[in-house]
Parts: C-alpha cells; sequence; structure tokens
C-alpha cells in the first residue's frame, strides 16, 4: 500500500522533488498509462496545496479526451487550440495563467477556478494530451510549478505504454 507523505512543510521545490520521488514509487513495475494516470492525478491533487482540480486530458480522434482527474466533474471534450488545454496541446508550449477570466477562449469547467497550468505531454514529437491544475486563488502558479510539473509530465511519459 502506497501512503502519501506529508509535504506541507517542505519549500516549493523540495515539494516537487518529493513529489517526484512518489511518482516513482507508485509507477515502478506499472506501465499502464491510465492507472498511472490517475495514481499521479491523486499524488498532485493532495500533494499541492490550492488546487481545486488536478488531471488528465488525452488526445483521442484529433481532440482532448477527460482521462483521469481529481476534483469537481469537468468538460469531457475539448478541441485543439480552444481554451487554455487546447492551447497547450496546439503550441506544445506548457501555459501558465494568472487569471483564466481574461485568457482569450477559456472555457470555464469549474466557475470556483481562477488561475491554471497545462502542460503537454510529448512523446518525442508526438502529443499524447495535457496534464491540467486549476486552483481558486490567483496566480497560483509560477516557473517552479512549471518546471516541478514538466518534471512529473515527463515521467509519466517515460513509465507508461501509450
Amino acid at each position: 500500500m502506497f501512503e502519501l507523505h506529508d509535504t506541507s512543510t517542505l519549500s516549493k521545490p523540495e515539494r516537487y522533488a518529493a513529489l517526484l520521488s512518489q511518482a516513482q514509487g507508485l509507477f515502478a513495475g506499472e506501465r499502464d498509462a491510465i492507472a498511472n494516470a490517475a495514481n499521479l492525478s491523486a499524488l498532485i491533487f493532495h500533494g499541492l496545496p490550492g488546487l481545486n482540480w488536478a488531471g488528465f486530458y488525452l488526445l483521442k480522434d484529433g481532440g482532448l479526451v477527460l482521462g483521469p482527474f481529481q476534483g469537481k466533474p469537468a468538460c469531457i471534450r475539448i478541441a485543439l487550440g480552444r481554451g487554455v488545454c487546447g492551447t497547450a496541446a496546439a503550441t506544445r508550449r506548457t501555459q501558465v495563467v494568472e487569471d483564466v477570466h481574461a485568457f482569450p477562449g477559456h472555457i470555464a469547467c469549474d466557475s470556483a477556478s481562477n488561475s491554471e497550468i497545462v502542460v503537454p505531454l510529448l512523446d518525442g514529437e508526438r502529443l499524447l494530451g495535457v496534464l491540467d491544475l486549476d486552483s481558486p486563488e490567483h496566480a497560483r502558479f509560477d516557473d517552479t510549478d512549471r518546471a516541478g510539473l514538466e518534471a512529473l509530465a515527463a515521467l509519466w511519459v517515460a513509465a507508461s505504454d501509450h
């Protein structure tokens, strides 16, 4: 049985290092992408403060389809290029949005969300989907979050069969 370690007293970089280590333990011996995405969503949601949603949208039939997540029910399908998730997927660049209400074309799945970070999931040049985190706090995410979440996303890609 896996036990989530308390990271509340750690600095943000230390917290991400701890989450990366815990994710490596979760993925050990498991290659199923959906199982690993479900566990990573839970690990992130419970390991990072100030979140109201953490999860995956996976590329299917030319668009993003809701995958494993933690939080309230979410939008099921998102077109590439639409909203923060679709923009991250289309540009293949992490999107850090301090105020989602100012983002052109933002898709409001949860009206409580005020900031968002979306990391594209890339296997080489191949887009697999995105890792999406929302927060009710304005400007919740920064470059430390970007680096930490990009490392977690890269670990998921490397640890899972696609």
